[in-house]
């Protein structure tokens, strides 16, 4: 397993990704604004490898763009397939190359890849690739999704109590990262599990939140959606916990147990912590500055 560090990382693993494939790319796509995802689609084609692409049947704003990608695609030789109208969007985003799956928390955009914090996952657990596999077929073809127990955490038919589950099992400490955190349900255990002892951070928003430490990551756009659980297990994915992507939408994600990656998400978190810390500091030493001159001036 290997984590995609952004803005670090940029786009190019998934452009290697794609090139590397040699038989099957079966790729979801919400958003893409940049030429050479399209451009390595189209070179994957070339060489005989069989590229099968589902493209949101619609985004906020940008639906005309996704009929122009369509046919971009169509034309390079590429499947192309509209998801479904069951869901109000499907805002996932994961490709399965070969016998790997590459599950993103960011768009193919400028600002999600170059200018946002956020992550995306790498895998060859055969289970995780085969549920992949399973979702894509479902989605494509507008079949129902019936999801088996593995690591990957769709929404809406398991992402509610496997990330409920998750929560629970934190002893000392959750780190959180959501640009969204509302949904009332999970508010309450994280403020129950503050309660308990176990450290809650979030770096986000967390409406309604009174126990736990919410802090905004001032240093850059923040996109990325994860927990890390005491410091050996996480998640990544495309949904915020909050109701509408818990339960409304197509969102998808993965639990890790990877002890490396796992750690790598928490380093990062710490750090970004350690920046709204220092942020927060300065706001409230510059606000004292102005109370002294105002109290001067008085």
């Amino acid at each position: 397993m290997n984590l995609i560090i952004q803005p670090e990382a940029g786009l190019a693993p998934v452009v290697r990704a794609i090139q590397k494939a040699r038989r099957t790319v079966d790729i979801a796509i919400f958003r893409l604004d940049q030429a050479e995802i399209e451009k390595a689609l189209g070179a994957a084609v070339q060489r005989g490898v069989k590229v099968r692409v589902l493209v949101a049947h619609t985004n906020r704003g940008g639906e005309a763009r996704l009929r122009k990608l369509e046919q971009r695609l169509l034309e390079a030789g590429a499947t192309v397939t509209r998801t479904g109208e069951d869901f109000p969007r499907y805002p996932y985003k994961f490709m399965v190359a070969d016998d790997t799956l590459h599950l993103f928390g960011f768009n193919f955009t400028k600002v999600d890849a170059l200018k946002s914090r956020s992550f995306g996952i790498s895998t060859r657990d055969a289970s995780a690739v085969r549920e992949a596999r399973a979702l894509f077929e479902a989605d494509s073809s507008r079949q129902p999704y019936v999801p088996k127990r593995t690591h990957l955490v769709v929404s809406p038919e398991n992402a509610r109590e496997t990330l409920a589950a998750f929560v629970k099992g934190a002893k000392k400490q959750l780190l959180i990262y959501d640009v969204n955190l509302q949904d009332p349900v999970f508010i309450k255990l994280l403020e129950a599990q503050a309660s308990a002892g176990v450290d809650v951070r979030v770096i986000g928003k967390c409406k309604g939140a009174k126990k736990i430490d919410v802090r905004p990551l001032k240093s850059m756009r923040l996109h990325v959606r994860a927990l890390v659980r005491d410091g050996g297990r996480a998640f990544v994915g495309s949904q915020s916990l909050r109701r509408i992507e818990l339960d409304k939408r197509r969102e998808v994600g993965v639990l890790i147990t990877n002890a490396s990656v796992t750690k790598q998400i928490r380093d990062i978190f710490e750090a970004d912590w350690a920046e709204t810390e220092s942020a927060a500091e300065k706001s409230t030493s510059a606000g004292r500055v102005v109370e002294f001159a105002a109290r001067e001036l008085a």
